[in-house]
């Protein structure tokens, strides 16, 4: 069964909002692993306009599932991400100002800079996933440069997925098919929703995770996140 990560990213926008500490991304991530989410993904950016970089190191000792940081690899995200040691880091080419992540990495012009940097965590034991596009010449630049996975970044999915979802797929499974075939694990992100979900997990092969964040923290306005989480993993279900 494909993974569950929730992206708490959001929690952390509404506490921004006001100030303080409430709602408390914590509490919010010891709730969701309580509901059955089997990650906590969190995105930190330089501006600390959600995630803090306090957050990142209050959470690790309360993730008991998978914990997975975000983010572009500057030296300060890396040497963070070194400290805190995650399970899975995902490597994420968006610009500081960016309101949130709109592109995957052009992995051929970028080898040298992501080999780089995904020796430093494999060297420290950490998996390291790619924010991808889900164009299948890319990925032969993904797996020369030693990473563990690809994250396949889905908002053309989510976009197109109400108009023609056998068309808005294609590109995704042929990455995908591609990922397999160099021995990629395959995770993926970005306007997944209750809506679209189930169709992607069950075309997607070898799909091992999901993260999900804003769609999930908007449905549990009106749901509860109790039953949201429950929600999306039985979306997720092969049953």
């Amino acid at each position: 069964m494909t993974k569950l990560s929730v992206n708490i990213n959001k929690i952390a926008t509404l506490r921004n909002a006001r100030g303080g500490e409430t709602p408390s991304v914590t509490e919010a991530a010891v709730k969701i692993q309580e509901f059955g989410g089997q990650g906590i993904t969190i995105h930190p950016r330089p501006d600390e306009r959600h995630i803090t970089r306090k957050d990142v190191y209050d959470l690790k000792p309360l993730v008991t599932t998978e914990f997975n940081i975000e983010g572009n690899p500057h030296r300060s995200f890396i040497d963070m991400v070194l400290e805190v040691k995650p399970e899975q880091v995902t490597l994420v080419p968006d610009a500081d100002d960016a309101i949130t992540s709109n592109a995957g990495w052009d992995t051929k012009k970028h080898l040298d800079f992501l080999t780089e940097i995904i020796a430093e965590f494999k060297n420290a034991g950490i998996r390291t996933s790619i924010f991808l596009d889900p164009t299948p010449e890319l990925v032969e630049y993904a797996a020369k440069t030693g990473t563990d996975r690809i994250e396949l970044y889905t908002e053309a999915y989510a976009k197109n997925y109400t108009q023609n979802k056998e068309s808005a797929i294609k590109p995704y499974y042929d990455t995908a098919v591609v990922a397999t075939d160099f021995g990629l694990g395959i995770n993926a992100g970005h306007d997944l929703s209750l809506e679209n979900l189930k169709y992607f997990a069950d075309t997607i092969p070898n799909l091992l995770e999901v993260s999900i964040g804003h769609a999930l923290i908007s449905e549990a306005l009106y749901m509860g996140m109790e039953n949201t989480v429950q929600a999306y993993l039985k979306r997720l279900a092969k049953w």
